[in-house]
């Protein structure tokens, strides 16, 4: 599962910093799966894909902030409730249909 952040998205930056997974980015930034993780090397996600933990990623979003949903475990195993739910706008967790 993984939270998406929806266009009501302020891009305050507020729930960035909170995210145990660094999952959480900037309108426009390239991003990796290894960036602020143990992730090395080539990694095996829950859908199968393999992919480059050191590969740069395409940004998800051009407009405001987004959850790149593979890195994000809605902080299970952190705390008991996702950390950014009470910080900005975005839906229910959901199935990410995207990556």
């Amino acid at each position: 599962m993984a939270i998406i952040i929806t266009d009501e998205c302020i891009n305050c930056g507020a729930c960035e910093p909170e995210c145990p997974n660094n999952a959480i980015y900037e309108a426009s930034d390239e991003w990796k799966y290894g960036e602020g993780t143990d992730l090395t090397g080539l990694v095996v996600l829950p859908n199968g894909k393999q992919v480059d933990a050191a590969k740069e990623q395409e940004p998800i979003s051009d407009e405001f902030y987004f959850i790149a949903p593979d890195k994000c475990t809605e902080c299970i195993g952190f705390h008991e409730e996702p950390q950014c739910l009470s910080l900005i706008h975005i839906s229910e967790p959901t199935r990410p249909l995207y990556i």
